[in-house]
Formats: C-alpha cells, sequence, structure tokens
C-alpha cells in the first residue's frame, strides 16, 4: 500500500502550527491506541501511521526535509525506525502529561492506585439504575436500594492474607504491577498477570476469601435524589462500591424518569394542556387547575382566547435553589360534538349576527410556530 502524505496522515494543512499539530495526533492516538482496539490490525496501522507522521512533522529539522525533499529527505532520520520512535513515545508526555494516566481514564484502564507503580489498587465502581415518578424528579426525594458489593473480609481485614501470612514482591513485574510487551516497533503495558497488577503476591491466601481480601455482601443504602434532576442524569455515592486494598469505589445510581401522563418538562419550566368550552374561549372564565405540587390555582382566561394559546404561571415549575420554573399552560378549545336544540339555535344566531368568512386565508405559518 503506497505510503501517504504525513500532514494527510495528520489531517493538517502544510502550514500547520505546532500546537494544531500536537492536538491533531493527540484525537487520532487516542483514536487508535491499540489499547482501545484489542485485534483491531486496521486501527493498529492506523496507530502506527500517526506515530510516524507526527515523529517526522512535529521535530523542525525532520520537517524542513520532508518539506523540501519527501520522504527521501527523512530517511535515515528516524522515519520508520524503531529506534528514533522511541523519541516519539517520549514526546507523549509533553502532548498527555501522564500517558498511562491519560490512557486510564480513556480507555477503562484499571482501578485507581493509591500510590505509583506496585500501589495499593482501589476497588472497582458501580453502577445501580432506577427509575422514579416525575413527581419524585422534580421536586426530589429519597430511595432505598439494595445492591451487591465487595465488602472488606472480616477473617483477614481486607489483606487477603492468612493469619501471620505476608505479601512478597511479585516476580513477574518485580513490584511494579505491568509487564511490557512489543508490538512491532512500539512497547505497550498491561497488567501483570501474575499479580493482577497489585505488584505483590499473597504467600499464605485467606481461606475465608481465597486471598482476594474481599467477600460478596447485600446491602441497603438510601439515596437522596435532589430536586430537578433530570431524566440520565447520576448521583454519586462515594465510597459505596467495590471494595480494595485501596479503599472502596463509588456507587453511581443513573436516573431513569417515568413520564408524567400530564405534565412535560424543559429545563426548569413545566407544561400542561388544559380543556376550555367554546363560551369560555369567548367569553372570558376563571378556572381552577391542579398543579403537579399538588395544589389548585386560579387561572383566568381572557375574552378571545385562541385555541392553543400559552399562558404563563410564575414560580410553578421546577425548583433549583431559591428559583423556580414557570408552568405553562396550552388552552385547548373543545368544540362540541353534539348541540342541544336550544344550543343549535344559539349557535346559528350567533352566526348571523357576527358573519362568518366563506373565503377564508391561510394562516401565516411563522404566526403558528410563535405559538
Amino acid at each position: 500500500m503506497a505510503k501517504r502524505d504525513y500532514y494527510e496522515v495528520l489531517g493538517v494543512p502544510k502550514n500547520a502550527s505546532k500546537d494544531d499539530i500536537k492536538k491533531a495526533y493527540r484525537k487520532l492516538a487516542i483514536q487508535y491506541h491499540p489499547d482501545k482496539n484489542p485485534g483491531n490490525k486496521e486501527a493498529e496501522e492506523r496507530f502506527k501511521e500517526a506515530t510516524e507522521a507526527y515523529e517526522i512533522i512535529s521535530d523542525d529539522q525532520k520537517r524542513a526535509a520532508y518539506d523540501q525533499f519527501g520522504f527521501a529527505g527523512v530517511e535515515g532520520m528516524g522515519a520508520g525506525n524503531a529506534q528514533d520512535f522511541s523519541q516519539a513515545f517520549r514526546g507523549f508526555e509533553d502532548i498527555f502529561g501522564d500517558f498511562s494516566g491519560i490512557f486510564d481514564t480513556f480507555f477503562g484502564g484499571g482501578s485507581r492506585r493509591s500510590g505509583g507503580g506496585g500501589g495499593l489498587r482501589q476497588g472497582a465502581n458501580l453502577r445501580y439504575d432506577i427509575e422514579i415518578p416525575f413527581k419524585d424528579a422534580v421536586f426530589g426525594t429519597k430511595v432505598e436500594i439494595q445492591y451487591s458489593r465487595n465488602d472488606s473480609c472480616p477473617a483477614c481485614r481486607g489483606s487477603g492474607a492468612a493469619n501471620g501470612g505476608g505479601k512478597k514482591v511479585c516476580p513477574t513485574c518485580q513490584g511494579s504491577g505491568q509487564v511490557r510487551h512489543s508490538q512491532g516497533f512500539f512497547s505497550v503495558a498491561s497488567t501483570c498477570p501474575s499479580c493482577g497488577g497489585e505488584g505483590y503476591i499473597i504467600e499464605q491466601p485467606c481461606k475465608e476469601c481465597g486471598g482476594s481480601g474481599t467477600q460478596k455482601k447485600r446491602q441497603k443504602i438510601m439515596v437522596t435524589i435532589p430536586a430537578g434532576v433530570e431524566n440520565g442524569k447520576r448521583v454519586v455515592i462515594p465510597r459505596q462500591g467495590d471494595a480494595g486494598p485501596g479503599g472502596a469505589g463509588d456507587l453511581y445510581v443513573f436516573i431513569r424518569v417515568k413520564p408524567h401522563e400530564y405534565f412535560e418538562r424543559q429545563d426548569l419550566d413545566l407544561y400542561c394542556a388544559v380543556p376550555v368550552s367554546v363560551t369560555q374561549a369567548v367569553l372570558g372564565a376563571d378556572i381552577h387547575v391542579s398543579t403537579l405540587e399538588g395544589k389548585t390555582i386560579k387561572v383566568k382566561i381572557p375574552p378571545g382566547i385562541q385555541n392553543g394559546k400559552m399562558l404563563r404561571i410564575r414560580d410553578e415549575g421546577v425548583p433549583s435553589g431559591s428559583r423556580r420554573g414557570n408552568l405553562y399552560i396550552k388552552l385547548i378549545i373543545q368544540i362540541p360534538v353534539k348541540l342541544s336544540r336550544r344550543g343549535r339555535e344559539l349557535m346559528e344566531e350567533l352566526a348571523q349576527v357576527e358573519g362568518q368568512n366563506d373565503a377564508p386565508k391561510p394562516i401565516p405559518l411563522a404566526e403558528l410556530s410563535s405559538e
């Protein structure tokens, strides 16, 4: 396959600044890194290609040679050479900061540690999904949930070692918690298979927990749902995830909100539709409407109101701190399906008195969308 132009590979123009080149490479490195695409040969080749392009055009001398002579100008200067590629990988720290940390963040790497290599591993975060009524999401509530988590083993107090037993440095990774293996011209670190990334192994495992330091436990806790929470949001409860040598992870409670039969929500505002009669719309009236909170409020309908018009009721929407949104009531004028004889006579008389338009013009769409 023909080699692609380095600028084309990174998706930047030839006059791109170093910052633009760095940003472009960072995006591609995150997208195609082998840790994120295990077993994907195409992604691996894209990662190699992007790394090679960045290694050349991020260096002023190599870039000048490439711009003037193309690929021939950078032969022997590190293009595709394994030794020179180590220079590019050393540049990762400038691009990503802590290289291993950024890829743990992006690719869901191992659990957090309390220290460097061989440090104590924090327990896993857990997820719990709940569905709550619309009203509870608006005004807040408390929900009791029950779930299973790995708790610290009482027999070994979370150490994983039997009484009198201890730990020793893992002979496979020498306490680093990681092993490295080569993939082509670059090296990839992975969790040590012998110690699971802990950096140590237990000589005499606890019989109760098998050396894991944890046991499965069923737990009940009360979760506070804040007022105004939206569908799909989450509540984080610290240290209620799985236990680990470096401390417990967090519990993430994801919230689904049931639709309401009468109310909808947009930001902090609530919306509902209320039917009114033709005479109420024509003459005006006072009607009584139930709010989501359960209150009954009096709403004044001005004479001559049109179908679909909105009435705003202040401070009857979703609470948020010291303020609240509004309640919008959409008026739906109900046309009688059947009329009594007297009712029909009155309507016919009204038509004669007020007149009727037998050739109406269309209503501008802009007027409809503004309602």
